[in-house]
């Protein structure tokens, strides 16, 4: 196997770890569902959000700005204090990797080792170099969960130290931070007078796709929303966001259309936004000084382009100016210490 294909097998199997780690929302009532009709279930917000896998997570904050994208080369007020550089103290948790004979590694990239394996036929953990932190003072002794694999020792830890070039200096140790569950966001337009119904949606009739398509420009969406729950006969609420021009003005064009719940909501980024945001950050992974661990969606909220990353540099901040700072999320693994 060429350096090309262990590459595209990494993130091939980095991708699926991700989608399995993702929570999804349950599906709809298909008998109600398509003006009552039964029909093949495809999420919408499968439709209003695909994740641009390259590896690592997914990571989305929302935001609802109305009246368009922001100014380009703005950025976020909470990005600055996430930037890092030579000297500056620093955190990290999760993975610790220590092959014999080699520097000790933090892995920005878990892969989900020995899944699948019988126990004992487990490979050795490894960590490509591009998402991999030296580490100098790590106490492999104290790891949470570890365990020694074909001589390789493996387990993980919140470690504080001192940032470098990609690596490391360790001066505190503890267990590893708990995962924080990712929970979908709440719908954002209020419930009519006498609250949501059940009744039946046409969002997947010909006519809907197309006038959608057509606004791709303007709006985001659709994503379903299950504000009561999820129960069988629970009400199902299309939202759809509006990142450009007047909300009255689309929800009334759009609902000579559409039949069905429907919540209208301001968001920033449309369907062509995302993609060319997305397009523009996906050629960025191809240089690998970045430490782009993923690139995103807008997600259910219709907000920033999440991307999961290893640090964010002033060599990142200066690659994603030109792409405008303000439609990112950037979400670094390794974070600076107040």
């Amino acid at each position: 196997m060429n350096p090309v294909d262990e590459m595209d097998d990494l993130l091939k199997r980095a991708g699926a770890r991700w989608r399995a780690d993702q929570v999804h929302p349950p599906e709809p009532d298909l008998e109600r569902i398509v003006d009552g009709k039964r029909k093949s279930w495809i999420p919408a917000v499968v439709a209003a959000s695909v994740a641009l896998v390259v590896a690592g997570a997914l990571a989305v904050l929302p935001n609802n700005t109305a009246g368009g994208v922001a100014a380009m080369n703005s950025e976020p007020s909470t990005a600055p204090s996430l930037l890092v550089k030579p000297g500056d103290r620093v955190q990290v948790s999760g993975l610790v990797i220590a092959a014999p004979g080699t520097t000790p590694v933090f892995c920005a990239l878990e892969d989900g080792f020995g899944v699948g394996y019988a126990p004992g036929d487990e490979p050795a953990p490894t960590c490509a170099p591009e998402f991999s932190i030296a580490l100098t003072g790590v106490d492999l002794d104290r790891l949470s969960d570890a365990k020694t694999t074909r001589g390789v020792r493996s387990g993980r830890a919140k470690l504080v130290g001192i940032w470098g070039d990609r690596t490391i200096d360790v001066q505190e140790q503890s267990a590893p931070e708990a995962r924080t569950p990712w929970t979908f966001p709440k719908l954002p337009c209020p419930a009519p007078d006498g609250g949501w119904v059940s009744k039946p949606s046409n969002i997947y009739s010909p006519a809907v796709t197309a006038f959608l398509d057509a606004h791709a420009d303007q709006i985001y969406g659709p994503v379903i929303h299950y504000p009561n729950g999820h129960s069988r006969n629970a009400p199902v609420v299309i939202m759809v966001g509006v990142a450009h021009g007047d909300l009255d003005a689309f929800r009334t064009a759009f609902e000579k259309v559409y039949r069905g719940n429907l919540c209208v909501a301001p968001v920033l980024l449309s369907r062509t936004d995302n993609e060319r945001i997305q397009s523009a950050l996906v050629e960025l992974t191809s240089d690998k000084s970045l430490g782009i661990l993923a690139v995103a969606g807008s997600g259910p909220t219709g907000g920033r382009i999440g991307v999961p990353l290893i640090a964010y540099t002033e060599q990142v901040r200066s690659a994603f100016a030109p792409i405008g700072l303000d439609d990112i999320e950037v979400e670094p693994i390794v974070k600076p210490v107040a």
